[in-house]
């Protein structure tokens, strides 16, 4: 589904990513691994067209992934790290209209199917500004569970969790693929990593 070759990304004369190749296919987690400033989100960000590069190309099915295509935009979710919210529209408010903007079907059941899975049903009425820091990031993650896609791009989804947290992530996230779809996380907590059965790409320093 996603084809990585060659993402060549480099700052100030520092090189970042030399020649990073991936494939992630449907019903398969590949996640990527290796210390802080490594290069991990950089990659993400690279591969979304956030981030511009040097070289290299990435390919959806098979074409370039361009996220101003609407047709991608259906197809890829990306989850990275704090998002944009409205301050006076509760999470299930949010989540509501995320769910209607993306056309799924029954959008209220999806609503209440993601508060459910992400385990915070019981904050759906509070505002974003509210929440912990634990329920946000859960908050962020049920963005990606009330619309369709077919490839998840997450960075580091594990942060701000506890243990428990954690290891249900891992078990989502193995759900997530054996449902047919594909996930690309960059990811520092080895459980997460094991329980989702993810193969692991290493990122290593060019310095």
């Amino acid at each position: 589904m996603l084809t990585v070759r060659g993402l060549t990304k480099a700052f100030g004369g520092r090189t970042v990513l030399a020649g990073l190749d991936l494939e992630v296919g449907a019903s398969e987690v590949v996640a990527l691994v290796g210390p802080n400033g490594i290069g991990k989100s950089t990659a993400l960000r690279c591969i979304l067209g956030g981030e511009s590069t040097d070289a290299g190309e990435v390919l959806l099915g098979g074409r370039r992934l361009d996220t101003r295509v609407p047709q991608t935009r259906r197809e890829v979710c990306a989850v990275l790290g704090d998002f944009g919210v409205l301050p006076e529209l509760t999470v299930a408010e949010h989540l509501d209209i995320l769910a209607r903007g993306h056309g799924a079907g029954a959008p209220s059941a999806v609503v209440v199917a993601a508060l459910e899975e992400a385990r915070i049903d019981h904050v759906a009425d509070q505002v974003p500004s509210t929440l912990s820091s634990g329920q946000a990031q859960r908050f962020a993650l049920a963005t990606a569970m009330v619309r369709p896609w077919e490839l998840l791009i997450a960075d580091e989804p594990e942060q701000r969790l506890d243990d428990a947290g954690r290891e249900w992530l891992g078990d989502w996230l193995a759900e997530q693929a054996a449902s047919d779809r594909a996930v690309l996380v960059a990811c520092h907590d080895p459980e997460v990593v094991r329980r989702s059965g993810a193969s692991v790409v290493h990122l290593d320093s060019h310095d």
